[in-house]
């Protein structure tokens, strides 16, 4: 059996409330409360293959202000592993709304802004077309949206994030005598991120394995490949001006010459469709990680207009 629970994770603080939520298909998500419950209302969720605790450099200073709720997307993180059937984006914004559901349940209803990283903002930004505003507000932190058909991004997203992602993740390896081996790797490849990321990040994306003594990945390779590998949002290009919710895509740089196309694509979008953007200078797709403090500023500048910051 595997754990994956508050010991594994000695420098995130522990919760001050946690609960679970049951999906349809009998999924798990477990949510976690942190900061002021009489501060305005933030939950967040995170990138494939990633787990909210690894973005710590970012919601813990927030927790000073704000009420912060946290869930992993399913089959991620903290969350007991389900199925590979149940793990594929047609679940994911159902997903959302039953979370919402049961944070309203278990800590009361009030006015929520949604702080969503890569995967999971493109499942909130599908969510709120489809179920309507169960948001106040939608902080997107570098969608990976696909572009229109005739858009010249296009072919660089399908080759990069839908095909090289995909084959990148079904090359990792499974399991880890420790977690430092991870954040090792992590370092070797990911240069920007702040210095306790690298740790913090691989024990959230790892459970200890008691039968075999390893560390193994909390959301299994071919998981996170399949997400990578399948198309997921609808016609989020075409439609997200109409969004019932007001929102913002808050993105990398896209004036570097290594910007990935997630960054380039939210320029472009706000380029195309004049969609409420900005982007953080010298950031790349993990810009939460990355310069934490210039984007707690850009979500706070978004929110206080709307009476969702202090």
């Amino acid at each position: 059996m595997s754990e994956h629970d508050d010991r594994n994770h000695p420098h995130v603080p522990p919760a001050r409330h946690s609960f679970e939520a049951v999906m349809r298909d009998g999924a798990i998500i477990r949510v976690r409360q942190h900061g002021k419950t009489d501060g305005p209302r933030l939950v967040l969720s995170h990138g494939n293959g990633l787990a909210i605790d690894g973005y710590f450099p970012f919601w813990g200073p927030l927790r000073e202000r704000h009420e912060v709720v946290l869930f992993d997307m399913r089959n991620h993180g903290r969350n007991p592993l389900h199925t590979l059937e149940g793990h594929k984006w047609e679940n994911f914004p159902g997903d959302l709304e039953a979370i919402l559901h049961a944070i309203n349940r278990e800590l009361g209803e009030k006015p929520a802004a949604g702080v969503f990283h890569s995967l999971s903002a493109v499942v909130a930004a599908h969510h709120a077309l489809t179920h309507g505003a169960r948001f106040a507000a939608l902080a997107l932190f570098d969608p990976p949206i696909m572009p229109r058909e005739d858009h010249p991004l296009l072919a660089h997203f399908q080759r990069t994030d839908k095909g090289g992602l995909a084959e990148r993740a079904a090359r990792r390896p499974p399991s880890y005598k420790d977690p430092m081996d991870l954040a090792r790797q992590f370092e070797r490849r990911l240069k920007r991120w702040v210095p306790e990321a690298y740790e913090l990040m691989a024990r959230a994306t790892l459970r200890h394995d008691r039968a075999s003594g390893e560390w193994v990945l909390a959301c299994p390779r071919e998981f996170e490949a399949h997400v990578f590998s399948s198309s997921g949002g609808g016609d989020l290009w075409n439609r997200l001006a109409h969004c019932p919710v007001p929102f913002k895509l808050i993105c990398g740089d896209a004036t570097r010459e290594d910007a990935g196309a997630p960054t380039l694509i939210g320029r472009a979008l706000a380029e195309d469709k004049g969609v409420p953007y900005v982007g953080i200078p010298g950031t790349t797709h993990f810009l939460q990680i990355e310069k934490p403090a210039e984007c707690i500023r850009a979500l706070e500048d978004f929110l206080a207009p709307l009476g969702l910051a202090p």
